[in-house]
């Protein structure tokens, strides 16, 4: 107790501490509370959460980064696993469940190591040879893959899919890889793939099977004068960053007018200088225009008599894309306009989405970016289809930069484990321990999916150990649609091996950071913003 006052000393009065394997205990409790919460989404048989924030807002998903993103959780080492799922999701787009999961299973194999007094130093040296065996085993077993092989592709979407918007998966998966492929530019003999040249536009109505692929642009906007066509082919596209109006000077001026035909005379040359906007688009050759800014009545009644479409007030990430999409170039003055700076698309008009206008650009000739224009019944279905379609594209965007897979379902976590136990026997000291404790955490991913196809997980890990000690079991995994134990490569269940390769090491590196902890200090003069006010044990300190 002396030493416990003499140990605060320095501290202001009321600071709460805690330290030594208390610390710990606490911090591996957290962990496993954040994990356990989306543990049950994984895998095609996994449940969903519905959250609900403070205004009623509902969210309904299983993807692992949405659910601890929206979750209202509070102590740092939770922020720690959900910022784990974040940069996965980043990272790879894909895999985001299963990194928390194992970061969880991890530190609860390492708590059991620490009953048995074993160093928080010696576990994490441990865990860190087991991460870098396990990347290594991963990369043996993974077979290459072709940018080319498109059903391949479509299988890895489809992987990626599995739980989310599946009574459509399949369609999706096609959408998916036809504009990955459309958006893939080759730069120094790789291939880059920017996923912000895919758009994703949502509107309710309709069902999932009836989202498509533009290729080109989806604008959420209406043509703006009810005289302009509603249909325009082989359309010569300006980009404008100037508004179609007459511009107030920017310093303080006052016209004094003094009889009828001086205000008249006003009134004409705006009107003159609004007709001669026109004319010099007009005189470009455009037949459509989108600008950022505004467009005078006036202007658009001039350009409708013209027969030139113009969409206004479009969002800076549009026009990015329109430009990259048709090939048009941005103008920011009247002056620059010119034929060379107009884009061209086979087709553009404007069509009712569940009762409202949008503006569809389509038949570019080779479009840099394409728009995916997702429908479901209700707004948490074209949410979720949403978060399915960027980790699809995540996934496949992965597999085009490494070019390798992994079988999934759990076989190649397996194979893996399987490995690295006889590895771990090969290892001295205490280090081997830690080894065979990340094996048997690795093991987590299909012991969970054979829990959601209501198969029993114990019997389904004897069975898949003595599947993968025999030769030729490498790709043996849970089927959870047929809840037995089979071969994954004949199942067509595909995921890229990036997505293993950083949630091993995302795991590792959280796990490290968190085991090292040996001291919490909690001061009470300042409230602090890291934690919740009920301190760090209990639930109420958990999330």
């Amino acid at each position: 107790m002396a030493e416990q006052e003499q140990s605060n000393a320095f501290m202001s009065e009321g600071t709460r501490r805690t330290r030594g394997k208390d610390a710990q205990r606490i911090n591996i409790l957290i962990a496993r509370a954040v994990a356990q919460a989306v543990k049950s989404t994984l895998g095609p048989k996994g449940m969903d959460k519905m959250i609900v924030d403070d205004l009623g807002d509902v969210m309904i998903s299983n993807d692992g980064a949405a659910i601890l993103g929206e979750m209202a959780i509070e102590h740092p080492v939770g922020k720690m696993l959900v910022n784990v799922s974040k940069t996965q999701d980043e990272e790879v787009g894909d895999g985001t469940t299963t990194v928390v999961v194992l970061a969880g299973t991890l530190l609860e194999k390492a708590e059991k190591l620490l009953d048995d007094s074993i160093h928080p130093s010696v576990i994490i040296n441990g865990y860190r040879i087991a991460a870098q065996k396990a990347k290594e085993y991963y990369a043996e077993i993974a077979e290459p893959v072709d940018f080319k092989d498109k059903k391949t592709l479509e299988m890895i979407a489809l992987t990626s899919m599995t739980g989310k918007a599946a009574e459509a998966a399949e369609d999706l998966a096609k959408l998916i890889v036809e504009a990955v492929s459309s958006v893939a530019e080759t730069e120094g003999g790789k291939i880059i793939i920017d996923h912000d040249n895919i758009k994703l536009e949502k509107k309710t109505g309709a069902s999932l099977s009836d989202t498509q692929l533009v290729s080109g642009i989806v604008i959420d906007k209406e043509i703006v004068h009810t005289a302009m066509p509603k249909t325009v082919l082989n359309a010569k596209i300006a980009l404008l960053d100037i508004a179609l109006e007459v511009k107030e000077p920017e310093n303080d001026a006052k016209i004094e007018i003094s009889s009828p035909e001086q205000l008249q005379a006003f009134l004409d040359q705006e009107e003159n200088m609004l007709k001669d906007m026109v004319a010099k688009i007009k005189k470009s050759g455009a037949n459509a225009i989108f600008t950022q800014k505004g467009i005078d009545d006036l202007a658009q009644h001039f350009l409708a008599k013209e027969k030139i479409i113009a969409v206004r007030r479009v969002k800076k990430s549009d026009v990015d894309a329109l430009a990259r999409a048709t090939g048009a170039s941005v103008a920011t003055s009247m002056k620059e306009l010119s034929p060379k700076d107009l884009g061209f698309a086979g087709k553009i008009y404007e069509k009712k989405i569940a009762g409202d206008a949008m503006v569809f650009v389509e038949g570019c000739k080779n479009p840099k970016s394409v728009s995916i224009l997702i429908r479901g019944g209700t707004e948490h279905i074209v949410d979720e289809a949403e978060r399915a379609l960027v980790d699809a594209i995540g996934a496949i965007s992965a597999t085009i930069r490494q070019g390798k897979v992994l079988t999934g379902a759990g076989s190649c976590e397996m194979e893996v484990a399987v490995r690295l136990r006889n590895f771990a026997r090969t290892v001295g000291g205490r280090e081997q321990l830690a080894i065979e404790a990340f094996a048997e955490a690795l093991e987590i991913i299909p012991r969970t999916l054979a829990e959601t196809a209501g198969m029993d997980p114990i019997d389904s890990l004897v069975s898949l150990r003595s599947k993968h000690a025999q030769k030729g079991g490498i790709t043996v995994g849970i089927n959870v649609y047929k809840a037995k134990v089979e071969d994954m490569k004949s199942a067509r269940v595909l995921e890229p091996l990036a997505v293993k390769t950083q949630a091993i090491n995302a795991a590792e590196e959280v796990v490290g950071m968190i085991l090292r902890i040996d001291d919490i200090i909690l001061g009470s003069s300042k409230k602090s913003p890291m934690m919740p006010p009920g301190g760090m044990g209990g639930e109420e300190g958990m999330m």
